[in-house]
């Protein structure tokens, strides 16, 4: 028999020898062996609240909401009607209150109670946290539009707990400008907080798109895309008036333009006539950014006809404008080539050089020099005789030498020269 069992028992018989009377044994009263936790949970999660409890006996255990003093469960018979409700009891000492899919009103007290006398209870508390979320008052992709100078007013309403807080941002790179009343920059930010972002005094580089991000700590992080419209009447600038180039060569001319809302665009002749595409015209557009871009024209196989002038022109709601450019034929210079000739020591020099034949027999002749010749096609006539070259509308190819030379001299220098310059062009 258990020791505290025994005892138990022989002190009950002592008493009942002694009084003549039978010992009550002292109740054992119920105990909570763990607090009831608290949670934080993203709404649409799962929770559940743990009550142990020892010593039970014929008691029973009840779940409460507390704000609402609203009875949810006795031991594991639901009294609330809420399908996302259950209780469960591992047949021992734990009871548990399971909440599926939470939302918003969950929050709250929830208490797990005994019903002694007085009454035993813990409780726990289950704060619902909801990711943000922007109201869609105003369509994707929805912003302002305004003429320029003009104002512009978005607003972004963003819902979540706890409360959002929503901020304003351009593309990467790109400030928010707030100006004065004359348009000039008054300040440049990269984000701005509130949930309204007012512009006044927009410009063209004002244009394009706004982000709103609203944000509370919960993921996943929202945001919304706004587009900001500046309207004005098109602009030209053509930075090459006067384009050159040789027949029968393409050539390109451009125009860049500026322009909201979208214009349409076109190209002249400065008699009138439009250009077509197709054929030797080709036209494109090469996109800058949202409101400015080149137009481009390409002429295949320039004709003389094709010379003259050319009118960029762009059209919107707002206004009309143009821009020309002049098409000129390029005269290329005519082909020159240049050889690189060594020249050997005149054999009909007037001064008889020493007499070294024997001392020289065998040696080949140093080279007294280079000298670069410009020649034009009578190095294209085949002769082994310099004579016989035709030299008829041709200038001679000269020599540059240091020091000043009289005409006869440089005449008899060239007549010298003239055997070793064709004995290289044979080689």
């Amino acid at each position: 028999m258990d020791p505290q069992c025994k005892a138990f028992w022989l002190s009950a018989f002592f008493t009942i020898m002694v009084t003549g009377q039978i010992a009550v044994q002292p109740e054992i009263q119920p105990e909570f062996l763990a607090p009831l936790e608290n949670h934080t949970v993203t709404q649409g999660r799962d929770v559940h609240f743990t009550c142990v409890v020892n010593h039970l006996s014929e008691y029973r255990v009840a779940w409460i909401k507390s704000d609402s003093k609203a009875i949810l469960a006795i031991n594991t018979r639901m009294v609330a009607i809420n399908p996302r409700l259950s209780v469960t009891y591992n047949g021992h000492n734990t009871w548990r209150l399971h909440v599926a899919n939470v939302q918003a009103n969950d929050s709250g007290t929830y208490m797990c109670q005994i019903n002694t006398d007085p009454m035993r209870s813990q409780t726990g508390y289950l704060k619902v946290v909801i990711p943000p979320d922007i109201l869609n008052e105003d369509e994707e992709g929805s912003g302002g539009v305004a003429l320029e100078g003009g104002a512009i007013r978005m607003k972004c309403i963003a819902t979540g707990t706890p409360e959002p807080t929503v901020t304003w941002k351009r593309d990467p790179g790109k400030s928010i400008i707030f100006r004065h009343e004359n348009g000039r920059e008054r300040k440049a930010i990269p984000s701005h907080e509130g949930p309204v972002l007012h512009l006044s005094y927009v410009q063209r580089t004002d244009m394009g798109l706004y982000y709103c991000i609203a944000s509370n700590g919960v993921p996943p992080t929202v945001s919304k895309r706004y587009i900001v419209q500046v309207q004005f009447q098109p602009l030209i600038k053509v930075s090459n008036q006067l384009v050159a180039a040789p027949l029968d060569s393409d050539v390109g001319i451009q125009c860049y333009v500026e322009a909201s809302p979208s214009a349409m665009n076109s190209w002249y002749r400065d008699n009138g006539d439009k250009i077509m595409m197709g054929g030797k015209y080709v036209m494109s557009e090469t996109q800058l950014n949202e409101y400015s871009f080149y137009m481009n024209l390409t002429i295949k196989g320039l004709e003389r006809k094709d010379l003259g002038g050319y009118v960029c022109a762009s059209v919107n709601a707002l206004g009309k404008v143009e821009g020309s450019v002049r098409l000129q034929e390029l005269q290329l210079p005519a082909k020159m080539t240049t050889i690189s000739v060594t020249s050997e020591p005149s054999r009909s020099s007037h001064k008889k050089p020493p007499d070294n034949r024997h001392k020289n027999r065998g040696r080949k002749p140093e080279h007294k020099g280079r000298h670069d010749l410009t020649t034009r096609s009578w190095m294209d006539q085949k002769s082994s005789d310099p004579m016989d070259l035709d030299y008829s509308g041709t200038r001679p190819p000269w020599v540059t030498m240091n020091g000043g030379c009289t005409s006869k001299a440089r005449l008899m220098l060239s007549i010298a020269l003239l055997p070793f310059i064709a004995y290289w062009i044979d080689f």
